[in-house]
């Protein structure tokens, strides 16, 4: 258990450790001190999370005010500052790293250094640090010094060649000051403000995700509206088809009264129909009794309307009428209704 508790802190106190050192947190406290001094003096007063901080160089001056903290800024001289160029791994665990490789950058042996860097650039694979290192024996001694002058260190940083501060902080972990009641109070309100900004963007992108399922719902609901509406124009433009070939298979048949007109002139008035079925496929099934039945096929050569025409089973003689009962079978013609029947002889 202490072994699954102790590795999670581990990663927080070295990425903590990665942010202290890190250019972003340097950048990020010089854009609020920026914004801090355009601030009116009473905004900044009321702001402030506890005295000013004094930056003082060393050697430390003579008039000191104990009741404010000092940042120590240390002259070149005293440290040592090469940059270097890493790979880029190497600086997600900076301090570690660098704490094996000493040797190489100093000349006094790793155990009598203290150090601290920060990361200035960096490229696609390799990253350029700035190593600050001082020696433990020396920084003791300014430390001891600071403490019997009453002076209450915040920090320690130190200036390049050029006079110019590096950005770091030299000042032992165990010796920075807590962060106050007011500062504690400003990250929560950090954290809170950041929280919420979360919150407002994950909202957002809710709402957008809910619009664009809504209008794809609508999209799709539309596509089948089409689909639904091309299904019913090829249903009514095969319908209307189908009409037009039923009207044009009406108008070329002749019409019933002039089909039995024709009939009862062409198979003769000793012949007696009984039933006429005019099917939709164009077959015509005629049955009846006549005095010569089997003539009737030649007879039926006169009928401009019939073609095909043949008996259905065999001519039976009826007992009660003395006549021939009869089944014929023939197609209509597709000539036009109104076409005149051929003269008979």
């Amino acid at each position: 258990m202490n072994k699954l508790v102790a590795m999670p802190l581990a990663h927080l106190r070295q990425a903590h450790g990665r942010w202290q050192i890190s250019q972003p947190r340097r950048w990020l406290h010089l854009w609020l001190a920026e914004l801090h001094g355009l601030l009116p003096a009473a905004v900044r007063a009321r702001l402030a999370s506890g005295p000013t901080v004094q930056t003082l160089p060393w050697p430390l001056p003579e008039d000191i005010d104990g009741d404010r903290p000092v940042q120590l800024l240390l002259p070149s001289h005293e440290v040592l500052a090469p940059r270097i160029t890493l790979p880029l791994a190497a600086t997600r665990d900076l301090q570690r790293v660098l704490a094996f490789e000493l040797d190489k950058y100093t000349p006094l042996p790793a155990d009598q250094v203290h150090f601290t860097a920060r990361i200035e650039r960096q490229g696609a694979s390799t990253a350029s640090v700035r190593l600050v290192a001082i020696c433990r024996e020396r920084l003791a001694l300014m430390l001891e010094h600071c403490q019997a002058s009453g002076a209450r260190l915040q920090a320690i940083d130190a200036l390049d060649v050029d006079g110019k501060p590096l950005g770091v902080d030299l000042l032992p972990a165990h010796l920075r000051p807590a962060p106050s009641t007011a500062a504690r109070l400003n990250r929560r309100l950090a954290l809170a403000a950041a929280a919420l900004l979360v919150a407002v963007m994950a909202m957002a992108l809710h709402s957008r995700a809910a619009t664009v399922a809504n209008m794809r719902a609508d999209v799709a609901a539309q596509r089948q509206q089409v689909q639904a509406l091309e299904a019913l124009r090829h249903e009514l433009t095969d319908t209307q088809g189908a009409a037009r070939y039923l009207a044009g298979l009406k108008t070329a048949r002749p019409t019933l009264t002039r089909l039995v007109s024709e009939l009862g002139q062409c198979l003769g008035a000793d012949t007696w129909l009984e039933q006429l079925e005019v099917r939709d496929s164009g077959e015509l099934i005629l049955t009846g009794q006549s005095r010569h039945a089997s003539a009737l096929i030649s007879r039926s050569h006169d009928c401009a309307s019939l073609r095909d025409v043949r008996f259905q089973g065999i001519i039976q003689p009826d007992a009660d009428t003395g006549l021939d009962r009869f089944a014929l079978a023939a197609r209509l013609t597709q000539e036009a209704a109104d076409a005149p029947p051929p003269d008979r002889p």
